[in-house]
């Protein structure tokens, strides 16, 4: 029975992720498992017909370690037996991934806690903490995100794009490191704006200019995120840094 084939890269990489760690499957297990899934759906066939003697040569192993290894794929559900004989060997139905009961439910999960970290950092307040303010500095690797002059601790500030007088967020989409020259230059100009008048004194390049504005246009995208978690590179300041769960505290 003919099936669509599916992504090869994608199945390993959930074996490897998930049905490996999540069924705590052997090494017998995985290589059996693999070399059945590789002559069944990853070549479009629902299911396979084989014998032990051929399972044995493709994963190297004795006739005891092959019988286990399948009779534990069917109990973990990797497996489901169609029919078996002596002389026909065993006919078997290989799921893939994402159709193994167990497996599917830590699958969804992942994708749950994945959205729900996601929707988490879009409301934090990132002016709440210091931890917070300091991931935003160091997003702009010591750089003002408007002119791109140097900074230092005692030279920069955090900026609302949009100010908050028009109703600017302290999303992360929102605010900036700069200098606090161009904090106090900018007023209540949006982003785009004063851009353009640091074009115009002669302090962005038009090559600059141009950058800028695709780096505005993907931090409003959400695309420049702030590096919560990592360590701060050599030579620069400390950043205090926050993992998820303090992320979702800061929001509280």
């Amino acid at each position: 029975m003919k099936t669509q084939k599916p992504n090869a890269a994608r199945v390993w990489k959930q074996m490897e992720d998930y049905v490996a760690p999540q069924l705590r499957l052997s090494l017998a297990d995985r290589a059996v498992y693999s070399l059945l899934l590789r002559h069944s759906r990853l070549e479009g066939r629902q299911q396979i017909a084989f014998s032990i003697a051929w399972l044995m040569r493709g994963v190297r192993v004795s006739d005891g370690p092959a019988r286990e290894a399948v009779r534990r794929l069917m109990s973990k559900g990797v497996l489901r037996l169609v029919e078996r004989s002596r002389h026909s060997g065993h006919v078997v139905e290989v799921l893939l991934p994402e159709e193994i009961e167990a497996v599917r439910l830590r699958m969804v999960e992942a994708r749950w806690k994945a959205c729900s970290g996601e929707a988490e950092l879009e409301r934090v307040d990132f002016l709440q903490r210091e931890a917070l303010r300091q991931a935003i500095h160091a997003r702009e690797r010591g750089r003002c995100f408007y002119c791109l002059r140097r900074l230092t601790q005692m030279t920069r500030v955090i900026d609302h794009m949009v100010p908050r007088a028009k109703l600017g967020s302290n999303s992360y989409r929102n605010l900036v490191s700069c200098c606090v020259r161009c904090n106090a230059q900018k007023g209540e100009r949006d982003a785009e704006e004063f851009l353009q008048w640091l074009y115009r004194e002669d302090r962005l390049t038009e090559g600059e200019l141009a950058e800028r504005q695709r780096a505005l246009h993907a931090l409003v995208a959400g695309k420049l995120r702030p590096a919560l978690g990592r360590a701060p590179r050599r030579g620069r300041p400390p950043v205090q840094t926050c993992n998820a769960t303090s992320v979702a505290r800061a929001a509280v």
